[in-house]
């Protein structure tokens, strides 16, 4: 795993082969976040000349990305590192663009799903932004260089919320034209990409550099050996999962990883439609920009201050997840039953928070002994737990062909759901506890014995 990373390429020159590659692509993660209209979708989506239902929206519409982006989250994961990043990269870029270009030409039922399809091609996608980056630096950089990317998705995002809200808010836009601004930004976007270099080397199928490419070795790839490595590499890939998940501190932070994930993109989802039903758009006002943007920040200072305690997380961290949860799950339920906009929007940011420290935690706790490459797997398996759990709970809660049930509803379920992770965590947390006071016990009563 480590082999080829030790000669560290990166020191051996100016930094201009790490700089160049990290400057692009945090370019093109800038501009593919700044989307202004994105706080205002449900908005735009119930607004009179798209012709769509409440029911259409949240039911029938909203549901296709949860299941498309669950049906292409595994092989989207394989062929990234196979073809090495940067194809996957432009193909998230083309499917920006024609997510955005049917937002604002498409009309009825069939296009928005379709629509739906390709912004679960562009979630499925995001692998390859964020594992591109380790295929052209040396392992030296690897936290440099993804600080840069992650807070250059950040910055996009919030000044794309900020931008929106300012121009409804003070210049009386539309969001025809909001939709026009984030088309033009993810079309700079997919323009840097295309200057991206292509890796020679990847996590899994490609470790060693490659050669220069030629017919020749294309052919002896398909003919002999592209089987027998693929193969090779799932086996592997298979030894890892076993060995990484048979730690009981990996697994316990990846089951609360996988389930708040699950109700995390759920509230997400649907909270533009909550905040509809609290208060309509079209009799006054919104701020879901100015919203989105405050708890972006307020999540990234939150993430910043955890990152300095000192805590024992082995010790208390299930009874701090568990404690976490009841609040998420006290916020949830608050944004449901006190029908008021301000507190909706409070609730939301708090939920975010809390969510995005507890999410930090656990990626500490389950990359503090893993490679790279065995982080990416634990990550994916996670995110697919997440996705299978949250499309079940769409087909059931959401679907028009499950129950169906209004938004209010649904976010009672949530709250509910994050409850229930509270107390499982709780009751495992209390348990570990009263086992190591227990060892503790035991230790100390034969330590006499022993003298």
């Amino acid at each position: 795993m480590a082999g080829p990373r030790g000669a560290r390429p990166a020191r051996s020159g100016p930094g201009c082969c790490w700089a160049l590659p990290t400057a692009l692509l945090c370019g093109y993660g800038f501009f593919c976040s700044v989307r202004p209209s994105e706080p205002f979708l449900t908005r735009y989506l119930l607004e009179p000349h798209k012709n769509l239902t409440e029911t259409q929206v949240f039911n029938e519409i909203y549901p296709v990305w949860t299941y498309s982006y669950f049906a292409l989250l595994v092989p989207v994961f394989l062929i990234t590192d196979y073809v090495r990043y940067k194809p996957i990269i432009l193909l998230q870029g083309i499917s920006l663009i024609i997510t955005w270009f049917l937002l604002l030409y498409a009309q009825g039922l069939r296009a928005f799903q379709l629509l739906e399809f390709f912004y679960g091609m562009v979630t499925a996608t995001e692998v390859a932004y964020y594992a591109y980056i380790y295929s052209v630096v040396d392992v030296d950089l690897y936290r440099k260089v993804t600080s840069y990317c992650r807070s250059a998705t950040l910055v996009g995002y919030t000044v794309g919320s900020v931008c929106g809200q300012l121009l409804v808010s003070l210049a009386g836009w539309s969001l025809f034209s909001l939709n026009v601004i984030s088309l033009t930004s993810i079309s700079v976007a997919f323009g840097t990409a295309w200057f991206l270099p292509m890796p020679q080397k990847s996590l899994f199928f490609h470790h060693a550099a490659a050669q220069p490419f030629s017919l020749e070795m294309k052919v002896m790839d398909c003919k002999n050996g592209q089987k027998v490595d693929a193969l090779k590499v799932l086996k592997d890939l298979w030894q890892d999962f076993l060995q990484c998940y048979s730690s009981r501190t990996m697994l316990c932070w990846s089951v609360w990883w996988a389930l708040s994930t699950c109700g995390y993109f759920q509230v997400i989802n649907y909270a533009q439609g909550l905040w509809e039903m609290v208060l309509p758009s079209h009799s006054t006002e919104i701020y879901n920009g100015g919203v989105e943007a405050a708890s972006t920040l307020l999540g990234a200072v939150a993430v910043f201050v955890v990152g300095h305690i000192k805590t024992s997380w082995a010790m208390w961290g299930e009874v701090a997840l568990a404690l976490f949860s009841f609040l998420i799950a006290a916020a949830v339920y608050i944004m449901d039953t006190v029908h008021n906009i301000w507190v909706c929007y409070a609730s939301y940011v708090v939920f975010r928070i809390i969510y995005m420290l507890l999410i930090t935690i656990a990626t500490f706790q389950i990359a503090t002994n893993l490679s790279v490459e065995r982080y990416a797997l634990v990550f994916g398996v996670n995110t697919f737990i997440a996705l299978a759990l949250q499309s079940l709970l769409t087909l059931i809660v959401v679907d028009a062909s499950g129950l169906g049930l209004d938004i209010f509803t649904q976010f009672l379920i949530y709250a509910s759901y994050f409850a229930a992770i509270s107390l499982v965590f709780l009751g495992s947390g209390l348990y570990s506890i009263m086992r190591a006071h227990r060892r503790q016990e035991q230790v100390q009563n034969r330590s006499p014995e022993s003298c």
